[in-house]
């Protein structure tokens, strides 16, 4: 079954490469604008040059995954390069196809913004499925791997900031003298960064409830045979009318906020505080609203990627 998670896992990897080069050829090539990372600088050389984007990922991806597996993780790189190797491929592939009836791009310059914004989607879901499958899009997440792996504390964010902030500066020179490539490229990178980051983030979200009852036992006992959750009991006392009463706290899945609700509502005298968790850490299992766990569908490798 593991070989067959893997195997399923590597197919994932190759067909989001896939949507990543349709999207490049699509929304990026024919606005004339750098994305973020080094395929931005690939970008604007294949603009300056001719040179495709596929041979140039290649030359630059493949000593940095060599790099990344020496010094970090074989498997983030070994699942990283067949990334990088389809993108380039499917690059290559596409300079040959006509899809000019496909690609968004306006002729007078108007809702040209509407090509980076869809890429930035589209690329924000790529890396979310990559980074859950323990794999990198190349570039400078290889770099930042190593970074993270030498100094774990030192921010390497900030480095990858900077490199984004010089491919847009540049374009401002690359493109013609124009700012519109460098605000498109700033759409981007922001589209892609907040896209990835919530898909990543809405996997482990969750609720946490605080509830107030005269009823610890008789709660918890429906939420552990509902819901498959436990809770804390903490003794409490009210401070306006000084009597005892219990908090229990009960962290549940976001699909079982409602059968929670239907719990507390059943008890006199019962009510919850309710807060979004943003992430969970340590042994926590995700539960459809039945109550049965859900498995994660990708291998996971090593759980190296940052």
């Amino acid at each position: 079954m593991q070989t067959v998670k893997k195997v399923w896992t590597y197919l994932v990897i190759v067909f989001v490469a896939l949507v990543a080069s349709v999207n490049y050829e699509l929304f990026i090539f024919p606005n004339q604008f750098a994305p973020s990372g080094l395929n931005g600088i690939c970008t604007m050389i294949q603009y300056v040059s001719g040179i495709s984007v596929g041979y140039l990922s290649l030359l630059v991806n493949v000593p940095l995954a060599l790099w990344c597996y020496i010094e970090v993780s074989k498997p983030i790189a070994l699942r990283s390069m067949v990334y990088v190797v389809t993108f380039s491929i499917g690059l290559l592939i596409l300079d040959h196809v006509d899809l000019s009836a496909f690609a968004y791009v306006t002729d007078n310059g108007t809702s040209k913004i509407l090509g980076p914004l869809v890429a930035g989607v589209i690329q924000g879901y790529v890396y979310s499925i990559l980074v859950k499958a323990s794999a990198y899009t190349g570039g400078t997440d290889f770099i930042s791997a190593v970074i993270h792996k030498r100094k774990p504390n030192k921010p390497f964010f900030g480095m990858s900031f900077a490199i984004n902030s010089v491919i847009a500066a540049s374009s401002y020179f690359v493109y013609g003298y124009q700012m519109e490539p460098v605000i498109l490229c700033i759409l981007y990178s922001f589209m892609a960064t907040t896209v990835g980051d919530w898909l990543m983030k809405s996997g482990r979200q969750a609720m946490s409830f605080e509830i107030i009852t005269d009823y610890p036992d008789e709660i918890s006992k429906e939420l552990i045979d509902t819901l498959h959750h436990t809770t804390t009991l903490i003794p409490a006392k009210g401070m306006y009318s000084g009597r005892k009463t219990s908090v229990l706290i009960c962290v549940v899945n976001k699909t079982q906020v409602a059968a929670v609700t239907r719990i507390v509502h059943k008890y006199p005298h019962t009510f919850a505080i309710v807060n979004p968790v943003s992430e969970i850490l340590g042994n926590f299992k995700h539960l459809s609203s039945e109550g049965k766990e859900v498995k994660e569908v990708l291998d996971a490798g090593d759980g190296k990627t940052l």
